[in-house]
């Protein structure tokens, strides 16, 4: 398992989690129910959390990194502390199993997840990522941009609903924009706007970063996991037709 102090901000990657650990919590009450010397709950906590403590592979399955715990440090760490202090192991030996145990529930939250996140907040949709348009705007990138253009937020929003997904082809743009020409302020750049100021969708944890086609009828929508490519009738940017 990986530490880190990151908080999602996927509303069902949170959801999920909270189910997550609703059921860590419940099972580790019915092992405390059964059990007859029973520990402090804040000592099982703590045991609970150690537990969780693994050597991980990472693998990619279904376009997604996840973690695969291979190895219980956490527990072979707990045993260890308590044969050398001589501290009754029994007692603490079925959550700390329940802490290496809830590695794989959190897998399978996370395959859980996928599915109703694309029902939820659909990655093929340029609305997704740009739920909320009204303070968004045009910054020039590059010297072949209009140095006075302006986005027509109005046409934005009408297109969203009529844009085609196309192939990105991103070895062909750049041959195209950089092998062709020497002299920077020369290149024909392809995607020379960035549209800053518009927000994905609330609870998508996307951050997606959006370029504009020097004709003002394409856009280039970059995420972290992978890019997509509309095209639409009219341009968006006032001055380009």
């Amino acid at each position: 398992m990986e530490i880190n102090f990151n908080l999602p901000d996927n509303v069902i990657t949170i959801v999920t989690s909270c189910f997550v650990w609703g059921v860590i919590a419940y099972l580790a009450y019915r092992i405390y129910q059964k059990q007859t010397d029973k520990p402090k709950v804040w000592k099982i906590a703590v045991i609970l959390l150690i537990g969780l403590i693994s050597f991980s592979i990472d693998l990619h399955l279904f376009d997604v990194l996840v973690k695969l715990a291979i190895l219980p440090l956490g527990v072979w760490a707990l045993y260890i502390m308590f044969k050398w202090t001589n501290k009754n192991w029994q007692a603490y030996r079925r959550f700390a199993w329940l802490g290496f145990l809830a590695n794989f529930i959190f897998l399978a939250s996370t395959f859980l997840a996928m599915p109703i996140d694309d029902v939820v907040y659909p990655k093929e949709e340029p609305a997704t990522y740009m739920a909320r348009i009204e303070d968004a705007s045009l910054v020039p990138i590059h010297p072949s941009a209009i140095a006075d253009g302006t986005l027509n937020i109005d046409r934005l929003d009408k297109e969203l609903h009529t844009m085609k997904s196309e192939a990105v082809y991103s070895d062909k743009w750049y041959q195209d924009t950089y092998m062709n020409h020497v002299d920077t302020n020369e290149r024909d750049e392809r995607f020379p706007y960035q549209l800053v100021g518009a927000s994905a969708a609330w609870g998508s944890g996307l951050h997606p970063v959006i370029f504009i086609e020097n004709d003002g009828r394409g856009l280039l929508i970059t995420t972290a996991e992978n890019q997509l490519y509309f095209r639409f009738a009219e341009s968006i940017i006032e001055g380009v037709e």
